[in-house]
């Protein structure tokens, strides 16, 4: 795990050398030593980990000399893109799929984000060769970790999360999900959000410039950065889900065990319990306060609660609230989707609370605030 090896074989690979700005470059190397020196890699979890490093560097330098030779594809913008946000675990997936079903919103794709050159054409959107390489990857992981299915899922030719790009800049909690890494979680804590931003800017402008629409993202790492993201969006319409915190964080905890226990062989149960409760805590304690500062009607607020017990319900809110039309013929996709994919397809997610070593009535005060503020009905 060297930083400086895995550009050069980027840039072998690939035949270029141009990463853009450095942006990138520190946290790439605090993240590969934190990889190294903490996280207790087993040799499947190093091999891996170099890849996926690797892979989002090679994707930085396709789409820095795409940018380069294609400078116009810059001066159009991503305007007015609903973005979900929220806690982890509190349906952001389903609101995403559902988004995804209206033939005028535009998903960051799964197959799209982590091999973003050439643009995808919108006539062969679905028949790219790079979803068939998405399943054959996917597919892979099943191998490696068949019951993470169950806890969360992701369709190779359906949308991701915004991780994938700001993974690209290095400044992601994608990587903390793969890899328990404290010196690196605190680092991205303490950094400027800004250039991951503007990078995520410049490739969705790079992705929409052959296949447009209106975007539809969603990762809960903006929580992390509301000034950072909308200072690229300002007229992006907000979507906070909310669910109840114990609830989230232990099935947040059992995720990332299962997740980073692929790669390592360690038992880091005590710290993903303490370093995924303090991330949830950040994640609400920034957005509210930037709600307490600035303008709160950006947001519409979604109870997961509401959102499983109607969810045709909770999009029509979605869309009201951006003053968007929610059409017959979306209306009609959202509910086959409905109808094809009930909830647990994939197997249902077991976790308690107690067995993971979590502490109920100190995460009910540790979230008290946020609980009283969202959580109270139908959560």
């Amino acid at each position: 795990m060297d930083p400086a090896g895995l550009v050069a074989a980027a840039s072998e690979s690939t035949g270029l050398d141009d990463l853009g700005s450095d942006s990138y470059l520190e946290g790439l190397e605090r993240f590969v030593g934190s990889a190294r020196d903490e996280a207790r890699l087993s040799e499947l979890g190093t091999v891996a980990l170099e890849g996926q490093v690797t892979t989002c560097l090679v994707n930085r330098l396709r789409v820095t000399d795409w940018l380069r030779r294609n400078p116009e594809v810059l001066d159009d913008r991503v305007e007015r893109p609903i973005v979900v946000l929220g806690l982890p675990r509190t349906g952001t997936t389903l609101l995403s799929e559902l988004l995804h079903r209206d033939p005028a919103a535009r998903s960051l794709m799964r197959w799209e984000a982590l091999d973003s050159v050439p643009p995808p054409q919108a006539a062969t959107f679905t028949t790219d060769p790079r979803v068939a390489a998405a399943r054959l990857a996917a597919g892979m992981l099943d191998e490696l970790n068949p019951g993470f299915r169950a806890i969360h899922y992701e369709a190779p030719d359906g949308p991701t999360e915004c991780v994938a790009v700001l993974a690209q800049d290095f400044k992601s909690l994608l990587w903390e999900t793969v890899a328990n890494v404290p010196s690196y979680g605190e680092w991205l804590f303490a950094c400027d959000h800004t250039s991951a931003y503007e990078y995520h800017h410049d490739l969705l402008r790079l992705l929409q410039s052959e296949a447009p629409g209106r975007w539809a993202l969603k990762t809960p790492h903006h929580c992390l950065a509301v000034d950072a993201l909308l200072a690229e969006y300002p007229d992006a319409r907000l979507v906070m889900t909310h669910r109840d915190p114990v609830t989230v964080v232990a099935s947040l905890c059992s995720l990332v065990r299962s997740l980073s226990g692929t790669f390592s062989d360690a038992d880091h149960g005590v710290y993903i319990n303490e370093r995924w409760t303090a991330i949830a805590c950040e994640l609400v304690e920034r957005v509210m306060e930037w709600r307490d500062t600035h303008d709160d009607h950006m947001f519409v607020d979604i109870a997961y609660g509401d959102l499983v017990a109607d969810p045709m319900a909770t999009i029509r809110s979605v869309y009201e609230h951006g003053g968007d039309e929610l059409t017959v013929e979306a209306e009609r996709a959202m509910r086959r989707y409905l109808d094809e994919h009930p909830q647990g397809e994939h197997g249902r997610h077991r976790y308690d609370v107690d067995a993971l070593g979590l502490d109920a009535p100190a995460l009910r005060d540790r979230f008290a605030t946020y609980r009283s503020r969202f959580v109270t009905h139908g959560a």
